[in-house]
């Protein structure tokens, strides 16, 4: 083989891996979300592709697992790294997802009210920190189309009227302002109370509450 064949041949190598190292360069993670937890792994979906994870673990996209428990996950994009929570969707620069807020005001008589929705219905709220679950009468419950005794679990609560019948349900969805939570448990109450639906730590514990005296404000954590 000749020395200009030879060295059209090497050439021809450098260049083929020039323009791999390009695409390679030019390729960049769009979006991740994280799908699922468990200590020491994570369900990272990357692209469109799901990637069951170990800590220390790298994807094919270049996505690295740091740590990871049941509550949250640290992840690496281009030497970025974050922590993020179930369900959090992180876009092409890598930042946080931006934080949603709801201010509730004070009603004259002292609570906190709003209006949110419940399976995508509108319903008044009030925000009762005493409350397990999110709560609210059979009478509402029917106006939700909520079909407390064909899937209900039968229960008893304790009221101000004293021991009262009850049906267990999980609610679909429960939107608050811009912030929304899926699978949220909730009491049907048998009567016509509480006039107001109340909406109680089932929910509330998703959220972080800051008390500003005449506002409470809600704030996502994820």
């Amino acid at each position: 083989m000749s020395r200009e064949l030879r060295n059209r041949r090497r050439i021809f190598s450098l260049i083929l891996l020039l323009v791999f190292c390009c695409s390679a360069q030019v390729y960049a993670v769009q979006t991740v979300r994280v799908m699922a937890l468990f200590p020491g792994k994570a369900m990272l979906n990357i692209d469109g592709n799901n990637r069951l994870m170990k800590v220390g673990q790298s994807s094919p996209e270049g996505v690295k697992l740091i740590s990871a428990d049941s509550n949250e996950a640290v992840i690496e994009v281009d030497g970025k790294r974050d922590t993020y929570t179930l369900g959090s969707v992180v876009g092409g620069n890598f930042a946080k997802p931006e934080t949603r807020e709801v201010k509730i005001s004070h009603s004259p008589n002292g609570a906190f009210m709003t209006t949110g929705t419940i399976n995508g219905r509108l319903v008044d709220m009030m925000v009762d920190t005493g409350a397990t679950v999110v709560a609210m009468s059979e009478v509402e419950a029917k106006r939700l189309g909520i079909p407390y005794r064909l899937k209900g679990k039968p229960a008893g609560v304790s009221t101000a009227s004293g021991f009262t019948q009850a049906y267990a349900v999980m609610l679909d969805r429960v939107k608050v302002g811009e912030i929304q939570r899926q699978n949220v448990e909730a009491m049907v109450i048998k009567g016509s109370s509480p006039i107001h639906v109340l909406l109680g730590m089932s929910f509330l514990k998703q959220v972080e509450m800051e008390n500003q005296g005449s506002m409470l404000l809600l704030r996502s954590k994820y």
